[in-house]
């Protein structure tokens, strides 16, 4: 592991400054949107969460009505391009924005791509749908120039929606990027990541991600490599024990010392495309009444504002190495009362680390050597 830890190591001294970053925007939630126009209680009736509608295989390539994601990151696509912001997310595969040949109320409110004004877009020979928690997206798949972080990407294949789910028009970014494997892209596409590294537009096979806690500025996806401005101490590297999500083994899930979930271990995905941290029902209510709080009849965990100085670290063991989150990182405070960041709706066999998780721990993304790396966020 230290022979690792070296190449690793040399490797980004000598690729310092070929790193490309995007900036993620922290910007309004869906929830955040819906609780201003008065429609939050009824919306959240009508779309239960459910964060495991992605990671149901059904040949469709699924996603979630998250109300509370955050991060969003602009890409352009097109010549002249067009300017999109997006979900950089690793729990997904597809990379797919709004159309002009889309009606529905999400595509009003979202910038839509025209193909008719890129000199280098080409159609695809093939539909494209994508099931939500909320409905589904359908469209076509297309190719033509993708910008990212100063990277631009020749022949993208990518999808444009025809149709939308009504929840995706309470979301901020106009579209999803997703950055897991080609193995549950939908139609087999190859994420653009992939693309990158087959077309050598990075130096290394590699992305990582800082997410802040607080500042709406500040965020960033890097591609081509590791910003070490970004955490403290060493990288552990865990590696993946499935190649299609960042998927690796999780050991136990601790309160002062004592299991309370994930018992005899379980498998978790590290995902940027889902807010909270969620698993099994019966482990995360266990969860729950352990730091204090109390479940409502949306499956909520909510807590007394005045308690988090007093609750527990909740501590995930990941292939041998411990990573404490304390409950100013897991309690949410908004206007409207304080709430776990324990989510409710993950199957046994998978749990997902979303952003209550990346928000306390960098994490480098290594496509190559099959790794995730996770270091404590600066």
């Amino acid at each position: 592991m230290m022979m690792k830890w070296l190449v690793v190591l040399s490797a980004l001294v000598a690729f310092s400054e070929c790193l490309h970053k995007i900036p993620l925007i922290k910007g309004k939630t869906a929830r955040q949107d819906l609780q201003e126009k008065g429609l939050w209680e009824q919306y959240r009736l009508e779309h239960p969460y459910n964060p495991m509608a992605k990671f149901y295989q059904s040949g469709t390539e699924s996603m979630t009505n998250d109300a509370d994601l955050s991060y969003y990151g602009a890409i352009s696509i097109g010549t002249p391009p067009q300017s999109f912001t997006v979900i950089f997310d690793t729990g997904s595969s597809n990379l797919w924005i709004p159309s002009v040949y889309c009606s529905s109320q999400a595509c009003q409110n979202h910038h839509k791509f025209n193909p008719q004004q890129s000199s280098t877009f080409k159609w695809g020979d093939q539909p494209l749908s994508i099931q939500y928690g909320t409905g589904s997206m359908t469209g076509y798949l297309a190719s033509d120039t993708v910008e990212v972080g100063g990277i631009s990407i020749a022949n993208q294949v990518f999808g444009i929606s025809k149709t939308e789910a009504p929840f995706l028009a309470h979301m901020l970014a106009d579209g999803i990027l997703g950055l897991a494997f080609q193995t549950i892209a939908s139609d087999n596409v190859m994420p653009v990541f992939d693309t990158m590294v087959k077309d050598g537009l990075v130096s290394q096979a590699m992305f990582s991600v800082y997410l802040s806690s607080k500042s709406e500025q500040g965020s960033e996806v890097i591609f081509g490599g590791v910003d070490s401005s970004h955490y403290t101490g060493q990288i552990n590297w865990i590696p993946l024990s499935s190649a299609t999500y960042w998927q690796i083994k999780m050991d136990s899930v601790t309160i002062n010392g004592q299991s309370v979930a994930c018992a005899g271990g379980c498998q978790a995905i590290i995902d940027t495309g889902t807010s909270l941290i969620v698993g099994p029902t019966n482990d995360i209510n266990n969860m729950n009444s352990w730091v204090g709080a109390s479940t409502n009849q949306y499956g909520e965990a909510t807590v007394n504002c005045q308690n988090i100085q007093s609750m527990p670290e909740v501590t995930f063991t990941l292939n041998g190495h411990a990573f404490t989150i304390p409950a100013s990182a897991y309690v949410s405070q908004s206007s409207y009362g304080c709430s776990t960041g324990f989510g409710q709706g993950g199957s046994q066999q998978l749990w997902i680390l979303g952003d209550v998780f990346i928000r306390q721990y960098y994490a480098v993304f290594d496509s190559q050597s099959k790794y995730i790396g996770l270091a404590q966020s600066v």
